[in-house]
């Protein structure tokens, strides 16, 4: 079973940077294609950025691009996501998911609170 366990969050003003961590097992999981999704109060859960399994290929959301970068360490079981110059507008639970070949994320974890004051 897949376990995704989000790390990292806080509270932060605008302008300041925050590093997300998602610890990840089995260790299977090095070959899934990994994604970092957030939801803020009353909307809907929304994409942020992807990364392949080989991790050559990475993908993002037009609102967080060029300030955000995701990346994992393979031989830590781990994702980042590395967030810069964080606004208001980023403030929500942050969700590592995992999904294997063309399928959908079918597995996240329990989220991680960010919230950016102005």
């Amino acid at each position: 079973q897949v376990q995704l366990i989000e790390s990292g969050g806080g509270l932060v003003q605008a302008g300041d940077s925050l590093r997300l961590s998602c610890d990840y097992s089995p260790r299977k999981v090095n070959t899934y294609k990994m994604a970092w999704y957030r939801q803020a109060s009353g909307k809907e859960r929304e994409f942020v950025a992807a990364i392949a399994p080989s991790g050559a290929t990475t993908r993002y959301a037009d609102s967080v691009k060029g300030r955000f970068t995701i990346s994992r360490n393979y031989a830590r079981s781990t994702l980042y996501l590395q967030m810069n110059d964080l606004k208001p507008d980023d403030t929500a639970v942050y969700y590592c998911a995992a999904g294997w070949g063309s399928g959908d994320y079918g597995a996240f974890g329990q989220g991680t609170q960010v919230t950016v004051s102005s």
